[in-house]
């Protein structure tokens, strides 16, 4: 009989990335450490620790292993001139953007305690963004060939003289990017909800070069400013769902 999981939620607030990214590192590391040192027992007798983070990040670009720095538009000056901060990162995808408004979720799993499959894990990621916008009434859906989800056709919102052609755009509101070692995640996803796009004219967003795609928002979508904190109340609930997991609210430290 498979063990019902224990998920410790942390809300990181607003965080830069360098911190968040040491945090999630080190968490990743405890899981590795616990896992190889317990290589010999059965794992119905000893728990595994597995943490879903949130957080909101100050203006940065990341460029996943597999990304082309070409796909990054400004200098290293102009970077600076707009308080914009780069990482190259060990993640999968390209080139993506992290900022005011958008929250980003770093879930760190053992997936040996879950499934072995990244293709799924992915593919559970992307499900949970997708029942979160379906209780904003968006029906989002997948790709082929492309990582993230995405949403199509008019806007749900009362929107004066909209842009006919953004609207009959495919537009990405999630971008997923993830790593693993040892069957242990790292990494996950940017989930666009009150972010202010111009930041994505300055890169070749995931690297997709397609006329007939382009990026978005919750609020765009919806045409008016939403309650993070509400959306994160979704994304809890949903992967706890999606992951036949307990996602727990107690603070659990390493």
């Amino acid at each position: 009989m498979k063990i019902m999981q224990t998920t410790y939620f942390q809300d990181l607030g607003q965080m830069d990335y360098q911190t968040a990214w040491d945090y999630q590192t080190a968490l990743h590391r405890s899981l590795v450490e616990r896992k190889m040192g317990a290589r010999d027992i059965p794992l119905s007798d000893w728990v595994q620790k597995h943490y879903l983070l949130l957080v909101e990040h100050p203006p940065v670009y990341t460029l996943g292993k597999s990304g082309s720095i070409d796909h990054l538009l400004l200098t290293e000056a102009q970077l600076q001139e707009r308080g914009i901060q780069y990482f190259p990162i060990n993640r999968g995808g390209d080139i993506t953007f992290h900022g005011p408004g958008q929250i980003v979720g770093y879930p760190i799993l053992d997936l040996d305690r879950f499934f072995n499959d990244v293709h799924r894990y992915v593919r559970n990621i992307e499900e949970v963004i997708i029942r979160v916008l379906a209780e904003y009434g968006i029906e989002a859906y997948r790709i082929k060939d492309y990582t993230g989800v995405w949403v199509q056709g008019a806007p749900k919102g009362n929107i004066a003289n909209p842009d006919a052609d953004f609207w009959k755009k495919q537009r990405k509101i999630c971008a997923i990017g993830v790593h693993l070692s040892r069957w242990v995640t790292l990494h996950g996803w940017a989930f666009n909800i009150n972010t202010p796009l111009e930041y994505f004219e300055y890169i070749v967003p995931c690297g997709i070069v397609d006329p007939d795609k382009t990026v978005t928002t919750l609020a765009i979508e919806l045409n008016k400013t939403i309650d993070l904190s509400e959306v994160k109340h979704h994304i809890k609930h949903h992967f706890s769902a999606v992951f036949e997991c307990v996602v727990s609210e107690q603070t659990e430290n390493l």
